[in-house]
């Protein structure tokens, strides 16, 4: 793909934004379709349920896998010097953040991405959880708790580099990453078919997958054809989030770029997915304590996201394709803290009302 005709005509900002804007439509609409949901894939998992939703995960995640490492391979994409790879990274954040953000994100009942992709069909206990949890992620990166989030980063870290690339460190490359992609969506085809789920749900869901792997190949091909340095990165929610309300409250417009085109774009796809599906819908909270809830899930999601280096989709899918370490870290621990929390939280008090009535 070459990009000269458009920087001819268009400012490289304005070209983020654009590519910006279409990954994140792409992205809301495929996962708002799809119900793609990391809690819910957890959550089977943990049941030792292995249905629909554990199988739209796999899809999406085998989905960016394959395209992002296949891009590699072919010699189109280059991610050394995305942040997940080229920079410092921290083991401890990504163990103990990745922790708070699976037992938030159960609490929350979403994550960071399906909190935007609920808001955008009208669910208002997604939205204001979402507001917090973006208060919570600022404070964390540039507030009150960025000392305490330093602190327990700096616990035990990775320098930047082939010491922070899976494969590299496995001695393989974009070849069995591919590879190991494939196997993984062989996997999610068998669960798909087993829970029954409809060829268009999977597309969707591979839809999702391919929109993380699409953000890395935009940005890469225009930071090729810039005169400054452009951020090599794909779909991400907590930093990105954060950095767009501060935008929205503090400066009469936003600074153009991938992120600030990707939040409002992922929430444009969702609604406009949900009005093409008729799943539009008012929703709110249903008592205090339920807001209680939500409100705790959001401080853990804002605090553990930003310490893990990125939520179940910044790190767990995009970081995750790439094969950054932190991210696999951070993905295996939001599984364990996600599936803790719903076997000690949730399911013994679902056990407890069945047993009442």
């Amino acid at each position: 793909m070459n990009l000269d005709a458009l920087s001819a005509h268009f400012d490289e900002d304005v070209l983020l934004t654009a590519g910006g804007v279409l990954i994140g439509v792409i992205f809301g609409a495929c996962a708002q379709r799809s119900t793609f949901c990391l809690r819910s894939a957890t959550i089977e998992f943990a049941e030792g349920r292995f249905g629909n939703k554990l199988a739209i995960w796999l899809l999406t995640f085998s989905a960016a896998v394959i395209a992002t490492q296949g891009a590699i391979l072919a010699g189109v994409l280059d991610v050394s010097e995305a942040r997940q790879l080229a920079a410092r990274g921290s083991l401890s954040g990504a163990i103990i953040g990745g922790l708070m953000f699976g037992c938030g994100m159960i609490l929350a009942r979403g994550c960071a991405s399906r909190l935007l992709v609920l808001s955008a069909t009208g669910n208002l206990r997604a939205l204001i959880t979402g507001l917090i949890l973006t208060i919570v992620a600022q404070a964390s990166l540039r507030g009150l708790l960025s000392p305490v989030r330093e602190q327990l980063f700096n616990l035990w870290t990775v320098p930047g580099g082939a010491s922070r690339n899976l494969l590299s460190l496995i001695h393989a490359g974009a070849l069995f990453g591919t590879l190991l992609g494939a196997a993984l969506l062989v996997v999610g085809l068998w669960l798909a078919y087993r829970a029954s789920v409809s060829l268009r749900t999977g597309i969707y869901a591979i839809g999702v997958g391919l929109a993380v792997a699409g953000g890395w190949l935009i940005t890469y091909l225009l930071a090729q054809q810039a005169f400054t340095p452009v951020t090599i990165k794909s779909v991400s929610f907590i930093g990105p989030s954060a950095d767009t309300l501060m935008g929205l409250i503090n400066s009469p417009s936003l600074p153009l770029g991938f992120d600030t085109g990707m939040v409002p774009g992922v929430f444009a796809g969702a609604l406009l997915a949900s009005l093409a599906g008729r799943d539009w819908k008012l929703q709110g909270f249903h008592d205090g304590p339920s807001m209680t809830r939500y409100a705790i899930g959001a401080i853990l999601m804002g605090f553990g996201g930003m310490l893990a280096g990125g939520c179940a989709v910044g790190a767990g899918v995009t970081g995750g394709a790439i094969f950054a370490v932190t991210a696999w870290v951070a993905l295996l621990a939001m599984w364990v803290g996600a599936m803790a929390t719903h076997l000690l939280v949730d399911r013994p008090a679902t056990t407890a009302a069945v047993a009442a009535k």
